[in-house]
């Protein structure tokens, strides 16, 4: 059969592969070339496990690829983003916040020289262990893990457990340390005008800084390189406009209620707002092109004036969004439908005697390391945080749960 075009197709041989390897080798050297001595290139990139079979892709476009195709992500399509259990279409899902957040650092990359296939897969992969209803869900679980002996729950820690530890029946999807320490250090919420990278880590600092996040969710954490700087600053620029949108899309706030200094130096559209910090982040942060690692210049940040814009529009958004109470669904109901799912799958396990014996759900599934390797309440933690919001009230009403109601708003 004909390639497209007419031209013959031809199979895949050592000699093409030679080909390829020859293109990556001036790929690699082209990136060296183009981007800044602060950014992070491709070849640098470092796995738990080397070596794997040849690849032709950049480490970190492969691990965008791996990201992409992860049970994870599809299963983004139906988590919770601000609003839970609201039946508009044009409300926003995770997966549309990540997406947005990969489109919006890697322009920014582009214009600083920075890595954009790194920058994407940490943008992409960042929210993998939010679970089911949002940040409302995460203060829920964190309270089960916490009385059943595990630390508490945080989504970027679940994030690495995914793809680390999780995704593949169990065995990971061996990214590369860079990402996954862009994953855990993702954070924000936390404001900062200026953030620089903490460069010197390994996958023993990686797992350290896991444990003790997990043991003192208060311990700040910062990327190990720009690309990871980037897509922090990039999740909060992606946020704070679109849940405004969101927000008077649903009739809940009206446009005009925005401060009046934020609408004077941010902006009043989403749209604006995120050129208007975009911008600035760019203008503040030229110095990188020419930054050599380790030195003063080796930071990005936006300028004061708008970081304190940024700040009283995000309190604006937690007093008047977040955590107003008439703009969230009647979480009694979910939080009583966690509860009772979490105990009846220890009770499932605890019949089975051992993690390793027990059929629930996934677990026949599971590779024999990951079994045994996991208490039964950190199962379940995996499990529940894993699901659909979709999935999780169909698994509550199995068992008796009574579920909440949806609410209906403008569409």
């Amino acid at each position: 059969m004909g390639a497209p075009g007419g031209r013959m197709s031809r199979p895949f041989t050592m000699s093409s592969e030679k080909e390829l390897t020859v293109l990556l080798e001036e790929l690699n050297l082209e990136e060296e070339r183009r981007l800044s001595q602060a950014a992070c290139l491709s070849r640098t990139g470092v796995r738990r496990l080397e070596k794997e079979r040849a690849d032709h892709r950049q480490p970190f476009a492969q691990d965008c690829d791996r990201i992409l195709h992860s049970h994870a992500y599809t299963r983004y399509i139906d988590k919770t983003q601000v609003f839970s259990l609201v039946d508009n279409d044009h409300v926003s899902h995770r997966v549309l916040h990540v997406q947005i957040v990969s489109r919006i650092a890697r322009t920014v990359g582009r214009f600083l020289g920075l890595n954009e296939d790194l920058i994407e897969a940490i943008s992409l992969g960042h929210d993998i262990g939010h679970p089911p209803f949002g940040h409302e869900g995460e203060k829920i679980l964190d309270q089960l893990c916490k009385e059943h002996g595990l630390d508490g729950f945080q989504h970027n820690i679940q994030s690495v457990q995914f793809l680390d530890r999780f995704e593949r029946k169990g065995r990971g999807w061996n990214l590369c340390l860079q990402v996954l320490d862009g994953i855990l250090c993702h954070d924000g919420e936390a404001h900062v005008t200026r953030l620089a990278p903490q460069r010197d880590k390994d996958f023993a600092v990686l797992d350290r800084a896991l444990l003790e996040k997990g043991r003192d969710p208060m311990q700040r954490l910062f990327p190990m390189t720009l690309e990871g700087c980037v897509v922090r600053m990039s999740d909060t620029i992606a946020y704070i406009g679109r849940d405004i949108e969101d927000a008077i899309e649903l009739e809940l706030i009206e446009r005009s209620e925005i401060p009046a200094t934020c609408a004077a130096g941010l902006g009043s559209t989403n749209g604006t707002i995120v050129y208007t910090l975009v911008t600035d982040l760019i203008n503040n942060s030229r110095h990188v092109r020419d930054a050599v690692p380790g030195t003063d210049q080796d930071y990005i940040g936006f300028s004061s004036e708008v970081s304190e814009h940024l700040l009283e529009l995000k309190k604006f958004n937690y007093e008047r969004i977040y955590r107003n109470p008439a703009f969230k669904p009647d979480f009694v109901w979910i939080r009583a439908c966690y509860r009772s799912l979490f105990e009846h799958f220890m009770e499932v396990i605890e019949r089975e005697a051992t993690v390793a014996k027990s059929n629930v759900g996934f677990l026949s599934t599971m590779t024999e390391h990951y079994r045994n390797s996991h208490p039964p309440a950190a199962v379940i933690r995996d499990y529940l945080s894993g699901m659909t919001d979709e999935f999780f009230l169909n698994q509550a009403r199995s068992i008796g749960c009574t579920l909440p109601e949806r609410i209906c708003l403008p569409n």
